[in-house]
């Protein structure tokens, strides 16, 4: 693998290496609004509430389905481990069904996984690519199955005719992977009312840290530098403040888990609601843009793609009624490629690596060879210039 060109020699407009966010930040664009008619949105369920994360989301999701101690769920074999700790905190068994290489599920396999102790399945929209919920929701009502819909990585969208997150009994998603916010994530349904949970606010400490964190990183990854001069003096007493108050370890989380890495599961969160500015952020932002972008910059690390060789995209297309949340390769080397792109300071992720009981080295063959980039609205130009030169140096020429 080559080394990694010197800074004169990217090209014009170049961003450095070390400032390119993971994930979408606030900007005086978020709130931009299109002409152009939307994708439906998870927003658009009616029945619906806002919590913390989407691990908090289902959580919340098997406990109105009636989970419980000697139940068993079935999650798919490529999966975040997010998706296990609410199971298991319910005293119920996680049971994994294989996925196929396109990444829908395998029902005969997961049929031959039944027992009279399962009760629910969990259907994951990969990457924001939806699976084939028609042919799923007959096949759970043929076997009397409760269908939990994860929308984690697909916020936007139709499948099979109908909006995202409408063909389960609920659905979960995560608008911190769509959306600039510190913490968020939704329980919805189409056809069970939520209105009954208790929810309520984490707290003032908690609001604030909500805004403070999404101001600060869009302030570190250089937008919105006029408002980040007005506000720096403002800023230095609560920042001051929050830094003295981490030291106390007796003060409690001021949010709950919500990385895809772990699994851990913390109730104490169940009633809690998203945070003012994040819902605020979440309901005003222009969801025609960042369906937009994240559209036309999937397309970009498609055509990138072209002519090189060690790696191929996950998806080689993009419908017309899919906004992507990251965008996947099946890497030839996955190490060394990952290794270089994270070098180089691209912020890849390598969703749902981690052990796995049904395979004997412990992964699923996604989790090792799948690496996804970064496709979200708040790329720059010169920060997609950066990604696709790096690429363009981590892969030979097809020949």
């Amino acid at each position: 693998m080559p080394a990694l060109p010197e800074p004169g020699q990217l090209p014009a407009g170049a961003v450095n290496r070390h400032r390119l966010p993971a994930v979408p930040v606030l900007s005086c664009a978020t709130f931009a609004r299109f002409r152009s008619p939307g994708i439906p949105c998870l927003l658009d369920v009616p029945l619906q509430i806002q919590v913390t994360s989407g691990r908090i989301a289902i959580g919340l999701a098997l406990q109105e389905m009636g989970i419980s101690a000697g139940h068993e769920v079935l999650i798919p074999d490529y999966h975040s481990p997010s998706m296990v700790g609410p199971v298991q905190w319910l005293g119920a068994d996680p049971v994994h069904y294989r996925i196929r290489p396109d990444t829908t599920a395998d029902l005969d396999d997961a049929a031959r996984k039944l027992t009279s102790r399962t009760r629910a399945i969990m259907i994951t929209h990969y990457f924001g690519f939806p699976q084939p919920m028609k042919a799923l929701r007959a096949w759970c009502d043929h076997h009397g199955l409760l269908l939990l819909e994860d929308c984690a990585h697909c916020y936007f969208g139709t499948v099979d005719g109908r909006a995202i997150g409408t063909w389960g009994d609920y659905a979960i998603g995560s608008s911190m992977k769509f959306f600039p916010t510190y913490d968020g994530g939704c329980l919805v349904s189409h056809t069970h009312a939520l209105d009954h949970l208790p929810m309520r606010s984490a707290g003032l400490r908690f609001e604030l840290k909500a805004v403070l964190a999404a101001l600060e990183r869009s302030f570190a990854y250089g937008r919105m530098p006029p408002l980040r001069a007005l506000l720096s003096l403002l800023l230095y007493v609560p920042q001051r403040l929050h830094q003295a108050l981490k030291q106390v370890k007796s003060m409690p989380a001021i949010s709950p888990g919500s990385s895809d890495s772990d699994y851990s599961f913390e109730p104490a969160w169940l009633d809690k609601r998203s945070a003012v500015f994040s819902r605020f952020v979440t309901r005003a932002a222009g969801r025609q843009r960042i369906a937009a972008r994240r559209r036309r910059h999937y397309q970009l690390l498609l055509e990138t793609l072209q002519g090189l060789s060690g790696c191929r995209p996950l998806y080689p297309t993009l419908p017309d009624d899919v906004v992507p949340w990251q965008f996947p390769v099946i890497a030839d080397a996955p190490e060394a490629f990952f290794l270089h792109l994270r070098n180089a300071g691209i912020p890849v992720v390598r969703f749902g690596a981690g052990t796995n009981p049904m395979y004997p080295d412990g992964m699923h063959p996604y989790d090792h060879q799948v690496i996804a980039l970064p496709c979200h609205q708040d790329l720059r130009a010169s920060e997609l210039a950066w990604i696709t030169h790096t690429l363009r140096q981590a892969l030979p020429q097809a020949t």
